[in-house]
């Protein structure tokens, strides 16, 4: 069967693109398009033609296995082009996600009707590109360059009532809309055939190009896509069409070939396999509908939250009253603020509430088919809890613990059923970030492995397996590079200086930074915890044990690593932190040195890369693309650098 075919409704022809799964651009699709668009220009009868697509989605992007194999014509440039010369209208049926080249497909379509709940965007940017085939020169032209500089340089899709609002789209859809579409072919049929976008005059109303420059630099930290694009759309703004397009087709390609574009590609592939085991892919997993929660502080509140998101009936477990009151409110202040940024909608708020509940008494979990404890980072209080949930809940009920560094093995081990134990390690907030580990213990069934997995992408999480170790992947190797930047403390370098390093790389923040945000009790307490196994001849850094001793355990509490006037603001250097290091170094007869921000990375680079091959080796990460999915998901790892195995190639 061909993956664009035409139909007919009277003298209404309907082009439809069946490539599933999301209709992409491909060889194929590319030359039905244009042997569909010379077949209707050659026949008189038609008065106008309809572009819509089978399946979930309207042209939900371009083929990337195609980018790295020679060009094959019909290029997408010429298909819009060729759909923006013909004398009959053309309207875009769209649903679903309609994305890059799916969106400048529509924009090469004389009109655009749509469904309430499609998404319209140009995530180009989030693979190192810019749109290819007319999205820079078309979408300011249409929308005015404000509106296009926000939807291509941040990457982001817009709803369709935005993208009406904007005049992305003609209508919405209030019907069927394939009926929509041929309703509204019939009518413009009638009417004289609008101007082709790269033929419309200009806004004159140009955006603060300096400024808005100098933010997409900030917030890019390192990264060329979006700042490429503002370019190109600012270059185009002054060039006629032909010229505009001709310079943004030869920004695409010197982007598409670049190291960073490559490195984006890469993780984004990445990100797509590391939650699917081979030798799970047969086995169903188990249907989950009631969640339960142990624990009501801000991670048990967050990973309740993901869970309403998602749709699942939740269960809270606080010791007290007054700690479930408290966890109460935060499930609800989270989901209010949802409500308030528009992400869910009245309605959806107060369903999600509904589903909701709490109690102090373990019964209430006898019916969850999945319980999460998230409660004090204890092994003796975790044991408790397990011991307490299994004289409640079925034999049948999978039991996760979100443990962030506890052998889960050993925990496993202490109940009647260790074959249903495994870990699901949610990252802080539980319902904001994307990266779930899921720990996979060494009793854990394949059948509750599978059904952990999916549970993860129910949640809308990147989850990547894992084994047993202190630390899993992400922490294992976080404390791996925090006592390399420790040792370099000692050495010579000082807490802002290697933070600056880490910004100057490309993370969002510095390792002391970070520490001081999550609170230094939580490495104090896992340093006390292992001191009675480590290696009398190791070296160690006590100077984070003698912040917490002071009381100064991060940003809550004023001061640790850094002084903070309040909890929002920037980290200033505190001369008591300098003089204590200079003090510790004296006290241990090394000579400080200075250390180049060069140095610093190559260090940090290092020591993930090498505790990274220990992980692979033990057999605790499944591939190398696992590290990379964790170190960039959950620890600001910059994405436009691949990763710090990507980089060890």
């Amino acid at each position: 069967m061909p993956v664009v075919s035409v139909a007919f409704s009277g003298s209404i022809a309907l082009i439809r693109i069946d490539n599933p799964p999301i209709n992409a651009t491909s060889h194929a699709v590319r030359a039905g398009l244009m042997e569909a668009m010379e077949q209707i220009a050659q026949n008189t009868n038609i008065t106008a033609a309809i572009l819509i697509c089978a399946g979930k989605t309207f042209i939900a992007g371009a083929d990337i296995t195609e980018f790295n194999l020679p060009p094959q014509a019909p290029l997408l440039p010429d298909v819009i082009l060729r759909l923006e010369t013909l004398k009959i209208p053309i309207i875009a049926a769209l649903h679903g996600t309609v994305l890059g080249g799916g969106l400048e497909v529509a924009l090469g379509s004389h009109y655009r009707i749509a469904a309430p709940d499609t998404k319209l965007g140009f995530p180009e940017v989030n693979l190192g590109l810019i749109p290819g085939a007319g999205g820079t020169v078309r979408t300011p032209r249409l929308i005015g360059p404000h509106h296009a500089c926000t939807l291509i340089a941040d990457g982001k899709p817009v709803g369709a009532a935005v993208a009406h609002d904007w005049g992305l789209i003609d209508q919405l859809a209030d019907q069927d809309l394939e009926q929509a579409a041929i309703a509204f072919a019939q009518a413009a049929a009638k009417a004289p055939l609008p101007t082709a976008l790269t033929h419309r005059p200009l806004s004159d109303k140009a955006p603060d190009w300096d400024q808005i420059l100098q933010k997409t630099r900030q917030k890019a930290r390192g990264a060329n896509a979006p700042v490429v694009a503002l370019e190109t759309i600012r270059a185009g703004l002054s060039l006629p069409a032909a010229e505009a397009l001709a310079l943004e087709r030869q920004q695409f390609l010197k982007l598409r070939d670049s190291e960073q574009s490559y490195a984006l590609r890469h993780i984004f592939m990445a990100e797509r396999s590391v939650g699917k085991l081979g030798t799970h892919k047969k086995i169903t997993p188990a249907p989950l509908h009631h969640v339960g929660i142990v624990g009501g502080g801000m991670m048990g509140a967050g990973i309740a939250t993901a869970c309403l998101l998602a749709g699942y009936k939740v269960t809270m477990i606080e010791r007290g009253d007054d700690a479930l009151q408290s966890g109460t409110q935060t499930v609800t202040r989270h989901l209010q603020t949802s409500r308030d940024r528009k992400i869910i909608s009245e309605p959806l708020y107060n369903e999600h509430l509904a589903r909701f509940n709490g109690s102090t008494n373990y019964c209430a979990l006898a019916n969850c088919a999945l319980v999460i404890e998230a409660v004090f980072e204890d092994f003796n209080i975790k044991k408790a809890v397990f011991a307490a949930l299994e004289d409640v809940v079925s034999p049948d009920t999978l039991i996760a613990s979100n443990t962030s560094y506890l052998d889960l093995n050993a925990l496993a081990a202490s109940t009647r059923h260790p074959e249903r134990v495994i870990g699901l390690h949610f990252f802080s907030p539980a319902h904001i970030m994307k990266l779930l580990e899921v720990v996979c213990t060494d009793h854990a069934s394949a059948q509750n492995i599978s059904t952990a997995l999916a549970f993860a992408r129910t949640l809308g999480k990147i989850a990547v397996p894992t084994g047993v170790c202190d630390g899993f992947i992400g922490n294992r190797i976080m404390s791996a590079y925090r006592k390399q930047c420790e040792y370099m403390l000692e050495d010579g370098a000082y807490p802002e200086q290697i933070d600056a390093a880490m910004t100057e790389f490309g993370f969002p923040m510095g390792l002391f930074a970070m520490q001081d945000m999550a609170g230094l009790e939580i490495s104090w307490n896992t340093r006390k915890r292992l001191a009675p196994t480590r290696d009398p001849a190791e070296r160690y850094v006590a100077l984070g044990d003698y912040l917490c001793e002071q009381g100064r355990f991060g940003r809550k509490s004023g001061a640790g690593w850094f002084l903070y006037e309040n909890a929002n603001a920037a980290p200033v250097p505190d001369p008591i932190v300098t003089a204590m290091i200079d003090s510790e170094s004296d006290r241990k007869g090394i000579t400080r040195r200075p250390f180049s921000p060069a140095e610093i990375i190559k260090t940090i680079l290092a020591t993930m890369q090498g505790e990274g091959q220990k992980i692979l080796d033990e057999g605790i990460a499944q591939s190398p693309d696992a590290i990379d999915v964790v170190m960039i998901n959950g620890y600001g790892f910059p994405r436009w650098r691949g990763g710090p195995m990507f980089m060890s190639k």
